[in-house]
């Protein structure tokens, strides 16, 4: 089973047997992975249609459900992980998003394509019209993404809001990198995605 870029890294903080949660799960792939390599008991939200029933093909633990609205029906649950990959700039109330999430899990791994990679700035910058690339794959009018956001935004959010960051990692291919304060500037224009690791 292949992994998506960000998925293969998210998988790898996953630890064994772990109660995981996956918000925005798509087709499963990421829970049949845990269950099968990492013995995790899973638990997926997703709420297109075509996507939950492929994770019903898998026989994935699957609700069809909207993030912002649906996850009151999970309050008296505890997740070890919660897991938000590539869905967190879809939300609309993203702070009440990320309030909820934290409340679930005691460890949440965030992912999001980051726009403040080189490639998207030079494509803006130098042809003016918004970037269509592998992480940000769909045209400015069919986007999901209601919120185009960096790696520094997404720092800076936390570090505003007093949410702890556990770690944050930049992803490009297949070459992570560690960031932090004093290298964010170069992470950011280098690193086609941002894992942040809250809690």
């Amino acid at each position: 089973m292949i992994l998506r870029d960000d998925l293969k890294v998210i998988a790898q903080r996953i630890p064994h047997q772990s109660r995981v949660l996956d918000l925005g799960c798509g087709d499963g792939s990421l829970i049949k992975w845990l269950e099968l390599k990492k013995e995790c008991k899973c638990y997926g939200v997703e709420i297109s249609a075509d996507k939950v029933l492929q994770c019903v093909e898998k026989k994935v633990n699957v609700i069809q459900a909207d993030i912002e609205e649906g996850l009151s029906i999970l309050d008296n649950n505890k997740f070890d992980v919660v897991v938000l990959s590539q869905a967190l700039q879809a939300t609309l109330k993203t702070e009440i998003v990320l309030k909820k999430i934290s409340e679930l899990g005691h460890t949440v791994i965030l992912s999001i394509p980051n726009f403040g990679y080189w490639k998207v700035r030079i494509k803006l910058l130098l042809f003016g019209e918004m970037p269509v690339t592998k992480t940000l794959p769909n045209t400015w009018y069919n986007t999901p993404n209601l919120h185009m956001c960096t790696i520094k935004d997404l720092f800076n959010f936390c570090d505003e809001k007093k949410i702890n960051i556990k770690k944050v990692v930049g992803v490009n291919e297949d070459k992570i990198s560690s960031i932090k304060k004093g290298n964010l500037e170069i992470k950011n224009l280098f690193s086609k995605l941002g894992i942040f690791l809250i809690g």
